[in-house]
């Protein structure tokens, strides 16, 4: 990326700012706690029920220009406005003052300033894959902070940001023999350099080298560790910020960033490392069973340093080459909601054949590996890749993330279902179906859902083209209340799948 300093965020890139931040933050304010009042005009409205106000917004997957009815008229509210207006209805609700989320609303909304203001500057990857991870500068559309990075200056994370088209050389640590910590094939890290008699070669994301710079300060002083300088390629961070590509080496590092990014810090905790392998290994095997082109890109292995355990640990994860169809272009599929140049979803000829193709890759893998193989996969948008053909259409979904997945042997039959519902129809395929009516006027995306879901003989399956609701998570309420980074609570939401 090219390095620039950040200039005053005003006029049109500060309107535009206030719109992407406005959009999630008044999702997850209309799912998780307004009540929506009688009438079906231009412009819904909704009584905050704690404080009593009223508002009104232009309808959509992405809402926008809120207004509240004060002294018998509407009034249009910008960020800081909405910012005050969700902290006194959730002051009330609650009786909590939310701790950092106020602050972490607003500072997601100046980084996405600076995000605009840097893309304006930079050239997005010619690799369709790439630009597709780095397209995400809305995110997470049902999060009230989603682009927040940590309240720290733009200069200092601006580097590191995909959604600014960046890419960077890795920090290469030597890390004494007897201090090494590390599960799983590694062989893949100590092909990029060489360690000196004695050491272990770890790559280290620059970002999070910074932000531990005191701490590690003893062990480079007494030559646990050693500075080996950078890499010889420069790498590209994804859409999950913490995790590079390398695309020479088709090459997948993950990595720990003591940053909070949406709902947790992104530290690699010990615990998810230690039960890595068991998951992963499970979702091998069940992918490696599926009569299907679906494919598993596996954490392979972990290494870190004893005394910085979680600090400094990196996982290496399969690359692409090896598990795509021949001919076949891997995409995010949050990068299909967002839209990128090129995107096949906004190109699609026939937009029912598509979302048909696109249900018929990703639904089954999902299915199976939940239903023959215990294994609950985190699949929604950031975890999931669709590959398209020469025309666009999509032929194989690659899914990740082993550290987000969940076996059924370890949790309820009933609460992998609710979770694997959560991630894959509601915030999945309720967002692409949704993302794709908007380009394409008149299609009705849900027949197809319902049959391709109705394929499956699972004894879940039934009710859940049934059930008047679908589990929706509660980001706004978790983050409010202070919830732990992992938890989750739902409410009911609408069922779309529940139609005729």
């Amino acid at each position: 990326m090219d390095r620039v300093d950040p200039t005053p965020l005003t006029g049109t890139v500060g309107r535009r700012a206030d719109a992407y931040a406005a959009a999630p933050l008044l999702n997850c304010l209309l799912r998780e706690v307004a009540q929506a009042l009688p009438g079906d005009g231009e412009r819904p409205a909704y009584r905050l029920p704690a404080s009593g106000r009223l508002l009104r917004v232009r309808p959509g997957r992405r809402p926008a220009d809120p207004e509240v009815h004060t002294a018998g008229a509407w009034h249009r509210v910008g960020h800081t406005e909405l910012v005050e207006l969700v902290a006194e209805e959730l002051r009330r609700r609650t009786g909590q003052p939310g701790g950092d989320l106020p602050a972490e609303m607003v500072d997601s909304r100046d980084a996405v300033a600076a995000l605009l203001d840097a893309r304006a500057r930079t050239t997005p990857p010619a690799d369709p894959y790439l630009r597709s991870e780095q397209s995400l500068l809305t995110g997470h559309p049902h999060h009230p902070a989603p682009k927040a990075r940590g309240g720290g200056p733009p200069a200092a994370w601006l580097p590191y940001a995909p959604e600014a088209h960046a890419r960077f050389p890795l920090v290469l640590l030597g890390v004494r023999g007897d201090q090494v910590a590390e599960e799983g094939d590694t062989a893949a890290l100590d092909a990029l350099g060489t360690a000196p008699p004695g050491y272990r070669l770890l790559p280290a994301h620059p970002w999070q080298l910074g932000l531990l710079t005191r701490d590690l300060a003893p062990a480079f002083a007494d030559g646990r560790l050693l500075r080996l300088g950078t890499t010889a390629f420069e790498a590209w961070p994804t859409a999950a910020v913490r995790t590079v590509y390398e695309p020479r080496r088709d090459l997948f590092l993950k990595f720990s960033l003591d940053v909070r990014i949406t709902n947790d810090v992104r530290r690699l905790w010990r615990h998810d490392l230690l039960r890595l392998r068991r998951t992963d290994t499970a979702a091998v095997r069940a992918f490696d069973a599926l009569d299907a082109p679906a494919a598993w890109l596996s954490d392979r292995g972990y290494r870190t340093a004893a005394f910085a355990f979680e600090e400094l640990a990196v996982l290496v994860r399969d690359g692409l080459r090896g598990h795509l169809l021949p001919g076949a272009t891997p995409l995010l599929a949050a990068g299909l909601v967002e839209g990128f140049e090129g995107s096949p979803l906004a190109a699609a000829a026939d937009p029912d054949a598509w979302w048909e193709a696109y249900l018929r890759q990703v639904v089954p893998p999902a299915l199976t590996a939940f239903d023959a193989h215990g294994v609950v996969l985190e699949a929604h948008l950031q975890n999931t890749l669709v590959a398209v053909d020469a025309a666009g259409t999509p032929v194989q979904a690659l899914f990740r993330d082993a550290e987000g997945a969940k076996l059924l042997a370890d949790v309820s039959r009933a609460a992998g279902w609710e979770r694997l519902v959560y991630c894959l129809v509601v915030n999945h395929l309720t967002e692409v179906a949704a993302a794709l009516a908007e380009h394409h006027p008149g299609l009705d995306p849900w027949p197809a859902a319902r049959r391709e879901l109705a394929r499956h003989r699972l004894p879940e399956i039934p009710a859940l083209l049934s059930a008047p609701a679908l589990p929706v998570k509660t980001n706004l309420l978790l983050r409010w209340t202070g919830a732990d980074g992992a938890a989750t609570r739902y409410l009911p939401g609408p069922n779309p799948l529940s139609g005729p």
